[in-house]
């Protein structure tokens, strides 16, 4: 009944629109590579690229001889989703597919490995089968955390998700329950347990020369709950039995305290992780010999490091990443570092370099490079000639048109702390009298950088100036910028958000009475909630898939194990009556367009279909557009670049931009 009484109210948009502009249709269109892999010979790449406005294919290419493309195989989009393609041999892939179903009840998603011939045939589910007399569904297909194991490629160690079957009246079902660890042939199928299946286990950590060293457990509450505590434990090598190693504790914000291991490396014996150095991430090592010494890596004193670089079939770490102004990596292989001093030289263009897959023996390497205004293209470098060849971009609809450049600011809070930011101006534009629009990102415990954002790109190239604040609450910044998190402590996060809006006009950046905000998931939440603090701010909001009230966000994650932390990360409490936009509609005065896809398992689609309905009753002009068959992403073609033309006709109208 709930169910029938919101889809009546939802007030979905039916009206028939013109054909998108070209900006639309360009920019809103998904990038024309998706992903690409490189074989362990350095041979071939297989390329994930889009097959029509929903679907995704895969192909490979011969990277010597004859280059034809050799389609390897295709999913729909709807409900299949392919994620991605690798290589765990020559001639063999590995693949995983996303499907969103629609149980009866609600949105259901759920994954699975499938391994491929690289010509497209002897294709099979590596995931293992669930017996018909399961207890439950086994929504998670596994994930492969060695690609190598005792020197056969085809071989791989992956997770897998036991279930208890019903064994009443049968002598065949089994009791085992939990994630474990198999050693899977990927292409007879054969599988042998390597760690027994656990129900505290939630992930494990190999060292990329099939031994498992560390495994992750959860403790669960009386409620079946996670609790707010990861225990992590690990094996010396070269044994079997399971020690303690450290504990990472979450507080009811959101923050680790605690050494977290994300890779092993086996030659050093240590695990590389993350823990708080004076107030901000840093990178770490703990040895893995029982002594428990842990030392550090890499650290930074104005920002977090949030990222590994590794490369190679074992994954091997070779630095670190962090952004600053823009994106960096510390290298600490000495003849990758020069390589990466060579390639600022080789493209100095395309500032922003990323290893993205490597041969198996390290010669050869795929490489991606791009910058602000640049999607990127993806390299292929070889260290035997130090020849680097261009392979493919990341973009090709968007080869001739212009792009805007993006420039670092910061600008004042109410307070006097400077936010961080970044502005789009329009092509050609001197920045000067234009229509604006803030945007905040997502997340909330996310951060804007330097690089190529095809969204503010399109409001950019349609005339428009776009800021993008990293206000107080998002990551990156270190604790004391995360505040208690960007839900409990809304009014900074929202307050810094508006002083964004209030810079551009007092900068002359926005000319008088054409300033909008525009933002998606939290974003979307904060441009709803934004008038609550200052209702004459904007003149336009346009939401896409926002949280619009707090509690129904908290009673979204009932049914997941992760719902005691959510819980207490949402919170109780006078915050969640004040912060939830959907609550106070009325204070709402300026004309709203939401979208919302109706398989949205981030933020579910309920949020948008309340926003519209209460802001109608309070006699308030709203839009709302639902997408069926979509998730939190929109990823079709079609839907984005009519959202984007919906989205820039509703600004040109209210703002009266001619």
């Amino acid at each position: 009944m709930i169910r029938l009484l919101f889809a009546a109210l939802a007030l979905v948009s039916t009206a028939a629109i013109a054909a998108p502009s070209p900006e639309a249709i360009a920019f809103g269109a998904r990038e024309s590579v998706e992903q690409v892999s490189l074989s362990p010979d350095g041979k071939h790449v297989a390329v994930v690229a889009p097959a029509g406005p929903r679907g995704s294919y895969v192909y490979v290419v011969n990277l010597e001889g004859d280059p034809g493309l050799k389609p390897v195989m295709r999913s729909s989009g709807s409900p299949d989703r392919l994620q991605f393609c690798r290589w765990t041999t020559n001639t063999r892939l590995i693949c995983g597919v996303y499907f969103i179903a629609y149980d009866g009840d609600s949105n259901t998603s759920f994954s699975r490995l499938v391994a491929v011939n690289s010509d497209g045939s002897d294709l099979k589910v590596l995931t293992a089968r669930t017996g018909e007399n399961a207890l439950q569904a086994n929504y998670r297909g596994g994930e492969v955390i060695d690609w190598q194991v005792d020197g056969d490629e085809g071989k791989v160690l992956m997770t897998r998700q036991w279930i208890p079957e019903v064994t009443t009246g049968s002598t065949i079902g089994q009791d085992r329950s939990g994630l474990g660890v198999e050693l899977v042939d990927t292409r007879s199928l054969s599988r042998r347990m390597v760690e027994v299946p656990r129900d505290t286990a939630v992930a494990y950590i190999s060292d990329g020369h099939g031994q498992v060293r560390i495994m992750a457990a959860r403790p669960r509450d009386s409620a079946g709950y996670f609790g707010n505590k990861t225990n992590y434990l690990y094996r010396k090598k070269g044994t079997k039995e399971w020690l303690p190693l450290v504990t990472e504790t979450f507080t009811p914000d959101g923050l680790g305290i605690g050494f977290r291991p994300v890779a092993v490396d086996s030659d050093l014996n240590v695990a590389y992780g993350y823990d708080v150095e004076k107030g901000h991430t840093a990178l770490f090592k703990m040895a893995l010999d029982g002594s428990m010494k842990q030392e550090l890596v890499f650290a930074r004193p104005d920002t977090d490091i949030d990222d590994l670089v590794q490369i190679g079939r074992q994954n091997r770490v070779v630095g670190a990443s962090f952004a600053t102004d823009r994106r960096q990596n510390e290298m600490f292989d000495p003849m990758l570092r020069r390589f990466a001093n060579g390639m600022a030289k080789a493209v100095p263009d395309k500032p922003l370099v990323s290893i993205v897959d490597a041969s198996a023996d390290e010669q050869t390497l795929l490489l991606w490079a791009g910058s602000d205004s640049d999607p990127g293209v993806f390299y292929l470098y070889t260290r035997a000639d130090k020849h680097l060849t261009e392979l493919l971009p990341v973009r090709s609809e968007l080869a001739a048109r212009q792009r805007a450049s993006v420039k670092p600011v910061s600008y004042p809070a109410a307070d006097g702390t400077m936010i961080p930011g970044y502005l789009t101006l329009p092509p050609g534009s001197d920045g000067k009298n234009l229509p604006a629009i803030v945007l905040p990102h997502g997340g909330p415990a996310a951060r804007d950088e330097w690089s190529f954002d095809w969204l503010p790109q399109f409001f950019a190239a349609r005339g428009y100036a776009v800021l993008q604040p990293n206000y107080r609450g998002s990551s990156g910044y270190g604790d004391g910028w995360y505040q208690k998190n960007g839900f409990k402590s809304w009014r900074v996060a929202i307050g810094d958000v508006n002083d964004g809006g209030r810079w551009l006009e007092k900068q002359g950046i926005a000319a008088p009475g054409k300033l909008a905000i525009v933002g998606w998931s939290y974003g979307g939440y904060a441009a709803l909630q934004s008038p609550v603090l200052d209702p004459n701010l904007f003149k336009a909001i346009v939401a896409v898939a926002p949280v619009t009230d707090l509690d129904i966000l908290r009673r979204e994650s009932e049914h997941y194990l992760n719902y005691s932390i959510v819980d207490k990360f949402i919170g109780k409490g006078p915050h969640v009556e004040e912060g939830s936009p959907a609550r106070h509609a009325a204070a709402i005065t300026a004309p709203v367009l939401l979208f919302h896809g109706d398989q949205d398992q981030n933020v579910g689609v309920r949020e948008s279909r309340v926003m519209a309905s209460r802001l109608k009753s309070a006699g308030r002009e709203v839009d709302y557009v639902e997408y069926k068959g979509l998730d939190h992403q929109l990823e079709d073609s079609a839907v984005r670049a009519e959202m984007l033309d919906r989205a820039d006709s509703f600004l040109r109208r209210v703002l009266a931009i001619k």
